[in-house]
């Protein structure tokens, strides 16, 4: 199954991984009235959370954050469509340095899955074009860590918010482009999501070019986690210490 851990530089990022299968994290459900106390505990737009609104979405609109400018270029975050997106991401799922993490190598339709179970879901899990200058090159998620099966294995603190990332493009890896663009959507993430004091990232331990990623992109290691299907690095970017690392 999918990794929770999001490989920059070798290009291989996470999709959930905490049970039997990709759809453990995405398709763990609230009960109905949790959900409504979420929503109705959301910050309306005048008071800075973009995008969380009285639609109740868990996350806000990521189309909305953007740009960031970076020293690799302009970053703007592009929702998803299935049927605009799904061959470039799929090819991407297909290159043997991304399949080994994600584990979704193989015809369209294995990814159009693992993309339509978060587009149907509750709005806990965006998944996103990463554009950069206008050419589409890496895929994120953002998601509520808090929410997800993930918390059952770390002291998660409300409004805690994932990424995953995954370079496309072989030429944008081992450069550093994997960390700029993580720190760009770490940062997004905390300016438009005030009641977020943390971004966290789960790559596998094994991953090292992930790991030193994550930390060049001003992350800190915060433990080792054993999940179901792997040791991961708990990676922590934040608020308090986002201009200091």
């Amino acid at each position: 199954m999918p990794p929770t851990d999001a490989s920059t530089d070798t290009g291989a990022g996470p999709t959930p991984q905490l049970g039997s299968g990709a759809e453990d994290t995405l398709e763990l459900r609230l009960p109905e009235e949790l959900l409504a106390l979420f929503r109705e505990n959301e910050p309306s737009a005048d008071s800075g959370e973009a995008g969380a609104t009285a639609t109740g979405d868990l996350l806000g609109t990521p189309a909305d954050w953007g740009p960031a400018v970076t020293s690799a270029g302009s970053l703007q975050l592009v929702p998803v469509r299935i049927e605009r997106d799904v061959v470039l991401i799929s090819r991407w799922m297909n290159d043997p340095a991304v399949a080994a993490f994600w584990e979704l190598a193989g015809p369209h339709s294995v990814t159009a899955a693992h993309l339509r179970t978060q587009l149907d879901g509750d709005g806990r899990s965006v998944p996103c074009l990463g554009v950069l200058d206008g050419s589409p090159m890496s895929y994120f998620e953002i998601y509520r860590a808090d929410l997800d099966p993930l918390a059952r294995h770390y002291p998660a603190r409300p409004h805690d918010t994932g990424i995953h990332i995954l370079i496309g493009g072989v030429a944008d890896r081992g450069r550093g482009v994997g960390s700029t663009l993580l720190r760009a959507v770490a940062d997004l993430v905390l300016d438009h999501r005030p009641r977020c004091a943390r971004v966290i990232a789960e790559p596998d331990l094994r991953n090292t070019p992930s790991v030193s990623a994550f930390l060049s992109a001003g992350f800190r290691f915060s433990a080792e986690v054993d999940l179901p299907d792997k040791r991961a690095a708990l990676m922590v970017r934040d608020r308090a210490l986002r201009n200091l690392l």
